[in-house]
């Protein structure tokens, strides 16, 4: 069905592979479409509760495809609005776990900063090198990572281009944990259960909070999630969680 990517499903969890090994993973356009149609199918999936995208041992994407992207020029990027499907990936309400192994770089970076968490195995590599082929990055890089670690980390990767070791992404904020290569896939699968075993609603709910602390001011993200804490009142997920609390036993969860 797809000719750049793998996707498979057990229990809950849905994952999308990247697939294009001999180009370390690049991302053109066909993989941005392949992605957001087999995302896009998940995220309607009332079956599924968590995304995990992953690639392989050597790269997560190793950048978008120059190959591509050289003969572009301003007319067709702005006519296409290229880049634009991955915009609509990124806002699919599905919680995304990605599992960074070896090479994320450029859009392969801002791919992994467009999940709600990501892995990193102690092999990944992260960076926004697109200054050293004069340009910049694309698909969100400088408003993500600026988001994710702070003005001082994000203009340092992105103005010099290095590329930072899985310790350090911890470290600045970049990655939610550091797993060794061989435990990499097998955690993100645990963790992807964990949280495919909410119900659907409530992680949404949650995501959108936590997203909405970066769109807004304290004040008005506080009142967001108040009022989402308050409409969650009367839902069957908070009343078995909490009748499950006092009564001393594990809640029973419609998961959808």
């Amino acid at each position: 069905m797809y000719e750049t990517i793998e996707t498979s499903t057990e229990g809950r969890v849905a994952t999308i592979r990247l697939n294009r090994p001999a180009q370390l993973n690049a991302l053109n356009t066909q993989v941005m479409k392949e992605v957001l149609a087999a995302a896009s199918t998940f995220d309607a999936d009332p079956g599924i509760g968590c995304l995990i995208l992953t690639g392989n041992d050597r790269a997560f994407a190793a950048g978008a495809d120059i190959a591509e992207l050289a003969g572009q020029d301003y007319t067709s990027m702005q006519a296409s609005d290229f880049f634009a499907g991955w915009d609509r990936f990124a806002a699919l309400r599905l919680p995304k776990l990605a599992a960074v192994a070896g090479y994320a770089l450029g859009g392969g970076c801002e791919l992994a900063m467009m999940c709600d968490v990501i892995f990193a195995a102690d092999t990944a590599r992260f960076g926004q090198p697109e200054i050293k082929i004069g340009c910049i990055p694309g698909i969100g890089g400088s408003q993500r990572l600026t988001r994710l670690v702070g003005r001082a980390q994000a203009m340092d990767m992105i103005l010099t281009g290095r590329m930072i070791d899985a310790a350090e992404a911890l470290r600045i904020g970049l990655v939610s944990r550091v797993i060794p290569a061989a435990d990499l896939e097998r955690t993100a699968r645990e963790v992807a259960e964990d949280i495919a075993g909410y119900p659907r609603y409530i992680a949404q709910m949650a995501r959108a909070c936590v997203n909405m602390a970066e769109q807004s001011t304290l004040e008005t993200g506080i009142r967001y999630e108040r009022q989402m804490y308050h409409a969650l009142y009367g839902l069957p997920a908070q009343r078995e969680g909490m009748a499950a609390f006092l009564e001393k036993r594990p809640p029973r969860f419609n998961q959808t």
